[in-house]
C-alpha cells in the first residue's frame, strides 16, 4: 500500500504507522541502523533538526523506500510546501 506524504508531518505519521504495523519499538528501529531511539522519535514527530541521512536510515530499518514522482495536477492544500 502506498502512502503519499506531502508534508514532514505526514511523513512522520507514515513512519510511525509502518513501525506500529511491524510491531517494532523506536529502539528496535534505531538499533537496526545505528541511530538512537530519540532520533527515531524526532523523525516521527518532525523536528527540524532531522537530516536526510537519518530519514533514509529509518526508511531502511522499516523496509520502506522513497519514491519521487511528479505530483498530480490538483491544487496544493494549505498544508503542502
Amino acid at each position: 500500500m502506498d502512502t503519499i506524504a506531502r508534508t514532514p508531518q505526514q511523513l512522520g505519521q507514515a513512519l510511525r504507522a509502518r513501525r506500529a504495523r511491524l510491531k517494532l519499538s523506536q529502539t528496535e528501529v534505531g538499533t537496526k541502523v545505528g541511530i538512537k531511539q530519540d532520533t527515531v522519535s524526532t523523525l516521527e514527530i518532525h523536528t527540524p533538526s532531522s537530516t536526510v541521512e537519518t530519514l533514509y536510515k529509518a526508511l531502511s530499518a522499516l523496509g520502506l523506500e522513497l519514491v519521487v514522482r511528479e505530483k498530480a495536477r490538483s491544487s496544493p492544500s494549505a498544508e503542502e510546501w
